[in-house]
């Protein structure tokens, strides 16, 4: 199969605006599943007394998932459907766990059907729902941890303080359910790896206040918020890795066992999304947008002018689509040239004046702006720009607002091992 600039490049060539079927320009994805395969063995490699539990939420691409299930991951389900999809694809139910505090009855009962014992609660009612529809599962008490050094703070809807702790084990203790382990999750996109150790010992306390009230806990779940960066500047996952992984083995025995839930730590640098510029304005020193003729456009005579001091661009893509990461998700993108002038330009620097520009979707909505301030060279409709890293709640939330589709996906991959699973999981 093909590298990811190849496949971008094989799709933009492939291209003539002035004859396409309409929609045939529209933005696409291209899937680079050997880098879900590296991040594997990479989390394998650092820390391999835990189990991961991979996110369904975060990218429930059908190739993705069936990747990481060849694997061997586990996943984390919230709600139903996600159940159901994961379970179609062989998974076994003691590979999942239901990770979601306040869940629906009829899904309750939907997981007693189908064997998915593994389920989190953070309050009573929990309890009682759960006695109800399923007496029989292995609940995960989730605490409460300090999530002030992430970007979305999970810990205003879940997690159970520490002074509820003891009530709510007691309340398990008397409707006679099972309590197997505690959970927790530092946030979504965690900035400071030291989260994860406080996170731990309030776990630790948790397992200690339930084995004073007969319970025994053999179920430590960290959650999810692990970077998938390799940025030496800012929190990585070897960084995070080098300390929870030992204060982990000092706390809990062997006999524990320890799974996490990522998410964007697999999907998101697998996905790239290529964005087609629909439409451009001027706008010149004085904050006034200009109307050229087309003339003008197609010749850039812009280039020459020195009474304008940047450039609205207009993508097909926005954040009523994939970029809806930047709304729900805190995310900021980083737009990158892609083809310029009838040149392929991936992972090329250009040696070009670069101006103020603002980068805007294709809805009619105002809100829809990908970039308010980036700095790129002179571009114009028909040109391409390209942004990584883009595979973590994108996809999953984008909406045909407008009536604009959501981006395609094309597939890609080097590794003969991974080509190898793919092939079988579909043939």
């Amino acid at each position: 199969m093909l590298s990811v600039k190849d496949a971008l490049k094989n799709q933009i060539l492939s291209l003539d605006i002035d004859m396409c079927e309409p929609d045939a320009e529209n933005a696409f994805f291209v899937a680079n599943l050997d880098e879900v395969y590296n991040q594997h063995f990479r989390w394998k490699s650092l820390l391999p007394r835990i189990e991961p539990f991979y996110a369904v939420k975060c990218n429930p691409d059908p190739l993705l998932l069936r990747l990481l299930a060849s694997l061997g991951t586990g996943f984390d389900c919230a709600s139903k459907v996600e159940i159901q999809t994961i379970l179609d694809i062989g998974v076994d139910p003691s590979k999942i766990i239901y990770a979601n505090p306040c869940k629906q009855a009829s899904f309750v009962r939907y997981a007693a059907e189908h064997n998915v014992k593994m389920m989190t609660f953070d309050n009573s009612d929990e309890l009682y729902k759960i006695k109800r529809y399923f007496p029989d599962a292995q609940l995960v008490l989730r605490i409460l941890t300090d999530d002030t050094m992430s970007l979305c703070k999970l810990g205003l809807k879940f997690g159970a303080s520490l002074d509820s702790t003891e009530a709510l084990l007691q309340t398990a203790r008397k409707l006679d359910l099972n309590v197997i382990g505690v959970s927790f999750h530092v946030g979504s996109g965690c900035y400071d790896e030291n989260a994860f150790i406080d996170a731990v010992h309030r776990a630790r306390f948790v397992f200690d206040q339930a084995s004073e009230l007969g319970f025994n806990l053999h179920l430590l779940d960290v959650g999810g918020g692990f970077s998938h960066s390799r940025n030496c500047d800012g929190i990585t996952f070897e960084k995070i890795a080098a300390i929870l992984g030992p204060e982990i083995d000092s706390l809990f025995p062997p006999n524990v066992r320890v799974i996490a839930e990522p998410g964007r730590y697999y999907a998101a640098p697998a996905f790239t999304i290529a964005t087609h510029i629909i439409a451009r304005r001027t706008v010149l020193s004085n904050g006034d947008v200009q109307t050229l003729d087309m003339d003008t456009v197609l010749n850039d005579e812009t280039q020459t002018r020195d009474d304008h001091s940047g450039y609205m661009y207009y993508i097909n893509d926005g954040v009523y689509g994939a970029f809806n990461c930047i709304l729900f998700d805190h995310q900021v993108v980083h737009p990158k040239v892609l083809f310029k002038k009838g040149i392929f330009t991936f992972d090329e620097i250009l040696d070009e004046p670069v101006y103020n520009c603002s980068i805007w979707g294709p809805t009619c909505d105002s809100i829809d702006c990908i970039s308010t301030v980036s700095s790129l060279p002179v571009l114009l409709p028909g040109d391409w720009l390209y942004f990584e890293e883009m595979g973590a709640y994108t996809i999953c939330a984008a909406s045909q607002f407008n009536g604009f589709k959501k981006s395609n996906i094309i597939y890609t991959a080097t590794n003969p091992e991974v080509f190898a699973i793919l092939y079988d999981a579909y043939f």
